[in-house]
């Protein structure tokens, strides 16, 4: 654990996270440090000259739902009609498939957004057809990648653009950046960016170099925005002013309810009402979709729990017609119940299991579930997080598999949490400290919230609070000094007097014009002597 932090030390670790120091909007590469950045410019202008039929292609999380929106937005702007389409989770899968190719026949031109890299059988249908294929995607390239027109993805190995770890909405902005400047119209390029930085936030994307300075811009627009769909959602959270919190923990997950439970094409046509009418009638139809995930993950979540196996050092757990859209997060919340990775997979009663995975800790669960490969049908994802289907009749097998490859390849759930930068005496929580803490904001993917220990620490008080109970409110004292805390969603229950390390983060507490400071808590140890 690292040593006792002194603000200055905090500061110097929090600066060290940022080696090419604060950038800003000017640090900006020029659009045409993507390959085919230019070749797809002038195919689209050809086509916008030559009146061609062009589709967009997204995809069902939010970073597929602001770039398309984007792209639909430009092609207003500049008074041309496309068509899009989002590809619906259960019945299309992922992305530009095969399936889709019915649907886009008679169009001139595809441009994807957020997804094509894999498209491999997807692009040959489309050049048999004499469709162009361009494609705008920011994932891993595979082994093959497929034949399109243009292809603008930053992980080319013969890609100039400087920077890897960006979205996809970032990789539209830039697309509508090299148009703008091609069809030499008038656009005001930050009103794109306030669906920019939600995306940026959402894809996880770590909040270091340009992604930070636009997600900066982003949350600043957003605050100026008369995007009806915006105007309406600061309405509904009577908030001016959105952070990246409130989009990553709050807006994010409304617009991923709608691929989630039924069609993320309702989260397109709530980012693009053209009225505050229209916004306010379809966030209430994301709210109530995302109160229908809320409590079906809730529902999935206690009957994976009852059928975990505590010997497993990869939880797998499966489900007859669990809710496919959910299963990811259900996998998330078990492997923090159980500190290990976990694998929540549904069964479709047609002798097929389709689920997700979550790591834990320092868990390479890619590596892990990628050497029971040959029993797979279908397998994708990254260190933390993985899609898979396999027959029924591998369940068993696979299941046993990961076990074994999990203790043969020696990987770890190292329980220390990476996200601790220091042990924190009370006596140096206070609004300086906050004030230190605001100054590398945004927090999120790659830029933490610095989370503490503080140790030997006694609970003066502490209750339940909440309309279920479920959250608890704590007054802790360490060598004489008080401070408040809150701990959210939580079964446990500790006595008067009891001595815990306290994991926590620093905030202020803004209630009826006073401010405060508060403990957020993320976990209490018994203290031990």
């Amino acid at each position: 654990m690292p040593e006792t932090l002194t603000p200055d030390a905090l500061e110097r670790l929090l600066r060290s996270r940022f080696k090419e120091g604060f950038l800003s909007l000017k640090d900006l590469p020029h659009p045409h440090t993507f390959k085919d950045m230019q070749k797809a410019t002038d195919r689209i202008t050809d086509a916008i000259g030559k009146k061609e039929k062009i589709v967009i292609i997204g995809d069902y999380d939010v970073d597929g739902v602001t770039s398309t929106t984007l792209m639909k937005l430009f092609f207003e702007e500049v008074d041309y009609s496309v068509e899009w389409i989002i590809p619906n989770r259960f019945r299309d899968g992922y992305g530009l498939s095969p399936t889709m190719i019915p649907r886009i026949e008679g169009f001139d031109l595809v441009i994807t957004v957020d997804n094509g890299i894999s498209a491999v059988e997807a692009g040959k249908m489309c050049k048999e057809k004499g469709i162009d294929l361009i494609i705008t995607d920011h994932h891993l390239l595979p082994p093959e990648i497929p034949e399109a027109y243009a292809i603008i993805n930053q992980k080319q190995p013969d890609c100039a653009f400087p920077y890897e770890e960006i979205c996809g909405a970032q990789i539209t902005w830039y697309l509508i950046a090299s148009l703008k400047n091609a069809l030499d119209v008038k656009i005001n390029m930050m009103v794109y960016m306030e669906l920019v930085a939600i995306a940026i936030i959402a894809d996880m994307m770590p909040l270091k170099h340009i992604n930070r300075a636009m997600v900066i811009s982003g949350l600043k627009a957003l605050s100026k925005s008369q995007r009806p769909s915006i105007r309406a959602y600061r309405e509904y959270v009577q908030k001016e002013w959105l952070s990246a919190e409130d989009i990553g923990f709050f807006l994010a997950p409304l617009l991923n309810s709608a691929g989630r439970m039924e069609d993320a094409s309702f989260a397109v046509e709530f980012l693009l009402s053209s009225n505050i009418y229209d916004a306010r009638v379809r966030l209430q139809r994301l709210i109530d979709l995302n109160d229908s995930r809320k409590e079906t993950e809730e529902t999935i979540t206690k009957e994976a729990l009852c059928s975990v196996n505590e010997s497993e050092s990869v939880v797998v757990v499966s489900g007859e017609k669990w809710h496919e859209g959910v299963v990811g997060i259900v996998a998330a919340r078990i492997a923090r119940e159980c500190k290990k990775p976990c694998i929540v997979l549904s069964d479709n009663g047609e002798g097929m299991l389709k689920g997700s995975g979550r790591s834990f800790g320092n868990c390479d669960l890619f590596a892990v579930v990628s050497r029971t490969r040959p029993l797979l049908e279908k397998f994708g994802g990254h260190f933390a997080a993985v899609g898979l289907s396999l027959s029924q009749t591998q369940f068993t097998l696979f299941r046993e598999q990961l076990q074994h490859h999990f203790k043969e390849g020696d990987f770890t759930t190292d329980m220390i949490d990476p996200e601790i930068v220091g042990e924190l005496l009370f006596r140096d929580i206070s609004f300086t400290l906050t004030r230190l803490i605001k100054q590398f904001e945004p927090y999120g993917q790659g830029n933490p919230v610095p989370k503490f220990i503080s140790k030997n620490v006694r609970i003066r008080q502490a209750s339940p609070m909440g309309k279920k109970g479920n959250h608890l409110r704590f007054l802790l004292e360490q060598d004489g000094i008080m401070h408040h805390a809150v701990q959210f969603k939580t079964e446990e229950r500790y006595e008067v007097d009891t001595m815990v390390d306290v994991v926590y983060t620093v905030n202020e507490n803004h209630f009826r014009g006073n401010t405060t400071l508060q403990l957020l808590v993320d976990e209490i140890n018994i203290f031990e002597q």
